[in-house]
């Protein structure tokens, strides 16, 4: 998902617009700024836009009916709704008429740039399942979703080295999207249309894996009742992806590295070697150097196929992530049906979890919760019970913090706003009120 989107802001007062257009927009977030909805109209019949985001109040139109009037000219289009605090029932109105969200007067840019965020990820999962029921019998195209300064990084790697042949080793814990990564590097390869083949080598039996990987001869051992072609000759001119390299047997670590020096191998029982074409990837959420001190590993192997390494971060590691993947897994989950919402508390259940199985065991939890929705919504009550206890700790600090402002906010009442005297009275000095006062927007 690295193409440029565009906002569409539409409000009547010069200090938002200027404010909005200023600080949302960056080489991939192009904003247009409209002060009334006749000017909205005019930037829609020339621009397409992903997201839009409206001020309640216009002076030449209702809100509402100019979000449902863009809806209809752009049906992809997600909304989310500017309002004051005595405009709350209107847009609640606003989100059962299909509104993504809304935000208060005075907002909190940071938490608005998150809502577009995520109205955008919707709409292009959207647009991506749409294109994506085109594709009768195919492998759907893998993502990998995120925009946390760890998975950029991650996407820059494989976009460097998915057009070269350089053998990549990608690492990180069980369920972080090491296949996912794996899918990209072909996809961005020069051989994208090629065959690509996966084979975990944990399935691998000892006494069969050179047999399975390398093809055998026909009475080349008990069993081998006729000839076979392995998974080398299967994923020639192609790609060829094994995870967790770090359970193959010692004893064809050897013949694996002969392919990736000579490109050639030999079949099991055959004594001329075949040359192959193959671009080879692989993964272990093992520890390889640990495993070569320890004489699980050839020395050798490992070496070659550490040529350019790619660290997976586990989910815990991108906790700012997990709005996006709860929004892709939802719609991939549920195509087909009623859009389905998260609740905010259910939301920070998931974002302060440790997910000891990343973003394979999201996936499940996002597949039980939809079960146990309601009407569409998850809330934590749909959620597994281990989910409930670290949000519950967040929100006792959280707590702590409301109390704090609270405390601060009746002093500096009671004094007239005297600072001076609600610093005394609070015992601590004017800087540290100041601090406070920007901390808790309490100007």
């Amino acid at each position: 998902m690295n193409s440029a989107y565009s906002v569409l802001v539409v409000d009547d007062e010069p200090s938002i617009g200027k404010l909005l257009l200023k600080e949302l927009t960056t080489p991939a977030r192009a904003v247009h700024v409209a002060a009334s909805a006749r000017e909205a109209r005019e930037l829609l019949a020339k621009n397409e836009y992903e997201v839009a985001v409206l001020d309640i109040r216009l002076p030449d139109a209702n809100g509402l009916d100019l979000m449902v009037e863009l809806r209809q000219r752009q049906e992809d289009l997600e909304t989310i709704l500017i309002t004051g605090h005595g405009a709350i029932d209107t847009a609640v109105e606003a989100m059962k008429l299909g509104a993504f969200d809304y935000v208060t007067k005075p907002f909190n840019l940071a938490e608005l740039e998150l809502l577009i965020e995520r109205a955008y990820q919707r709409t292009y999962l959207r647009r991506e399942n749409r294109r994506l029921r085109h594709f009768q019998g195919q492998t759907p195209p893998v993502q990998l979703v995120g925009n946390s300064p760890a998975i950029k990084q991650v996407r820059y790697l494989i976009e460097k080295v998915a057009p070269t042949e350089v053998p990549v080793l990608i690492t990180g814990e069980s369920g972080a999207g090491k296949e996912v990564a794996a899918h990209l590097i072909q996809t961005l390869s020069k051989r994208p249309d090629k065959p690509f083949f996966i084979k975990n080598c944990a399935t691998l039996q000892k006494e069969l894996a050179r047999s399975e990987l390398f093809g055998h001869l026909r009475g080349s051992f008990t069993g081998a009742v006729e000839n076979s072609e392995g998974f080398m000759a299967f994923a020639n001119k192609g790609t060829l992806f094994l995870d967790e390299i770090g359970e193959l047997p010692i004893e064809v670590q050897a013949a694996l590295l002969r392919v990736l020096e000579n490109k050639t191998y030999r079949r099991v029982g055959e004594k001329e070697e075949r040359r192959v074409d193959i671009r080879l990837v692989f993964a272990t959420n093992r520890e390889l150097v640990k495993e070569v001190a320890e004489g699980r590993f050839h020395e050798a192997l490992f070496h070659r196929i550490n040529v350019f390494n790619i660290e997976m971060p586990s989910l815990r590691e991108r906790r700012e992530d997990i709005p996006l993947l709860v929004e892709f897994f939802l719609s991939r989950l549920t195509a087909g049906q009623a859009p389905f919402r998260i609740s905010d508390r259910a939301m920070k259940c998931l974002t302060s979890y440790d997910w000891p199985g990343n973003v394979r065991e999201l996936r499940n939890v996002m597949e039980r919760s939809i079960i146990l929705s309601e009407n569409s919504l998850i809330t934590e009550h749909a959620l597994p019970r281990e989910f409930l206890e670290p949000a519950r700790a967040e929100e006792e600090i959280l707590t702590l913090e409301a109390k704090e402002k609270e405390h601060i906010a009746k002093v500096l009442n009671f004094y007239d706003n005297n600072r001076s005297l609600a610093a005394e009275a609070l015992g601590i000095c004017r800087k540290t009120l100041y601090r406070k006062i920007r901390q808790y927007n309490l100007f």
